[in-house]
């Protein structure tokens, strides 16, 4: 028997990062295995794989045999090869309700859809156990029963986006919507595009940039690439030039993979980090002359956008009970549209006195 196991639950808030908010096994029947219900089957070789987990993986067609969805009644044949997406278990966490209010884009019965601050953390973890989303769902849905369990850190949660990364991002309110959600950013299915404004002037205006990538040995805290092709995850990210602002950037990111800090850290791999991104370099004067006069401007608009300059511009995926294909557009936060138009000012104005 075989079983493989996607990446833990991390506190970290991550960028893009969505396979830490569920688990995925493969299994292989031994050749002696009696043929069992495959509930049965699971319940006995996954910890915390309770019948309901089971139930509902399978109702979202989230458990494959040999490549084909089955209820929860198939019985296991020796040599089927199966493969199950649930949710991570319940962990003993008490959740607090708190009235934070939600920038909401759309809602309805099974799903709602924010575009989040820069600033407000996605779920309780080490040093931010309150003032979180989660905390602001828990106020807001109340009567839910997926958001009433006051020890579920991710109550409805399918994918993550930074603390200081501003955003769309979709929520479920059930826990079926939840777990086929969760399948669509598993299978990567969904659309995903991000604004970002990094330094320097692109060789090329769109590109792909491919590269493992894992913790750095020399910083935990921070995530690198590696070009070994053994250490780390496969990362996709494609790029393309919006707008060239002098010293900077404006590009577009659209995620193939889904890892921790991926487009902060693919950007910095091609030598672009993010504009303000202090985990990975971009917090200093990188591209520009060496006149004080524009350190004072690059200081300026570092005050003006005191985060890393990324915002989760698009999202797209299928609506768990009707089907229909969801898009949803947000507009740049406003200390981007204001860091963006101040290098479009000093552009201006630098050509002028040219």
């Amino acid at each position: 028997m075989q079983e493989e196991f996607d990446d833990i639950f991390d506190d970290q808030e991550e960028e893009g990062q969505e396979s830490a908010l569920y688990e995925h096994f493969n299994l292989v029947v031994d050749s002696g295995q009696k043929q069992v219900r495959i509930d049965k089957f699971i319940v006995n070789r996954i910890d915390n794989a309770s019948r309901s987990r089971i139930q509902t993986a399978a109702d979202a067609g989230n458990i494959l045999v040999n490549g084909k969805s089955v209820k929860s009644n198939y019985k296991v044949k020796p040599g089927d090869e199966i493969s199950i997406v649930m949710d991570f278990p319940r962990r003993e966490l008490k959740i607090i309700a708190e009235d934070i209010p939600l920038d909401v884009v759309y809602e309805d019965d099974q799903l709602i859809v924010i575009n989040k601050p820069a600033g407000l953390v996605v779920h309780p973890g080490h040093g931010n156990y309150s003032g979180t989303l989660v905390n602001a769902l828990a106020w807001r849905y109340k009567d839910l029963p997926i958001f009433s369990s006051a020890n579920d850190p991710r109550p409805g949660l399918v994918h993550r986006i930074d603390k200081n990364t501003s955003g769309l991002m979709v929520v479920a309110k059930t826990e079926a919507a939840k777990t086929k959600l969760s399948k669509q950013f598993f299978d990567k299915t969904t659309k995903r595009q991000y604004v970002a404004l990094v330094w320097g002037r692109l060789k090329e205006p769109e590109g792909t940039i491919e590269g493992n990538i894992a913790r750095s040995v020399k910083d935990r805290q921070v995530f690198t690439v590696y070009e070994d092709g053994d250490s780390g995850k496969h990362a996709v990210t494609h790029y393309k030039l919006i707008e060239e602002l002098g010293y900077v950037s404006l590009v577009q990111c659209q995620l193939e993979t889904g890892r921790t800090h991926q487009i902060r850290v693919h950007m910095k791999y091609i030598g672009h980090p993010l504009f303000n991104d202090d985990t990975y370099g971009g917090d200093k004067v990188l591209w520009g002359t060496t006149f004080s006069k524009y350190k004072q401007f690059v200081a300026n608009c570092f005050k003006i956008l005191p985060r890393q300059a990324l915002h989760a511009k698009t999202l797209g995926f299928v609506h768990p009970t009707t089907g229909e294909e969801m898009l949803f557009e947000s507009e740049l936060a406003q200390d981007m549209q204001d860091a963006i138009t101040k290098w479009r000012d000093y552009i201006a104005n630098r050509e002028i006195g040219e």
